[in-house]
């Protein structure tokens, strides 16, 4: 069962058993291995308290020569820790790349929401509570105060 807190920037959504227990480590195993899924990263930050590095599997998104992170189920331990960062790294296998972030405003949040949903609608889709790539650009808009989203920067 998962948990939602409602508030639009405090909006989190706690993952259920499955995902922390079997889902989660298994696409983070297969990033440290060198296999992504559909393009998925094992996306290290930085703790803002202990400074250790802690990881989690995320999809960045290419749109329009741009690079993004979505994070479908709201304000995460990782979002937290990446703006206090200003940025982490991206794994996969062996490969590591180092970035920062600009976390983009609400405004400009719904080519980039409609483009996530539309590559990972299928895996995150249920964290958007029945909004689907063809929603209209005001329920697009309405949602993205719950959705941080970060440009990724070299």
């Amino acid at each position: 069962m998962t948990t939602i807190e409602a508030t639009p920037a405090t909006r989190y959504i706690r993952p259920g058993t499955f995902d922390s227990r079997v889902f989660n480590p298994i696409v983070s195993g297969l990033a440290r291995l060198g296999v992504s899924l559909f393009g998925s990263r094992l996306l290290e930050v930085r703790g803002r308290t202990s400074g250790e590095w802690r990881a989690v599997p995320v999809n960045p998104l290419q749109l329009d020569g741009e690079r993004y992170l979505v994070a479908p189920r709201g304000t995460t331990q990782w979002v937290k820790n990446i703006r206090a960062a200003g940025g982490g790294r991206l794994r996969k296998g062996r490969r590591t790349e180092d970035f920062s972030v600009v976390e983009v405003p609400d405004r400009d949040k719904t080519p980039i929401l409609r483009a996530y949903l539309d590559k990972w609608g299928f895996e995150v889709g249920k964290f958007f509570e029945g909004v689907t790539k063809d929603a209209t650009d005001t329920e697009l808009e309405a949602i993205a105060p719950g959705f941080p989203v970060f440009r990724i920067t070299a």
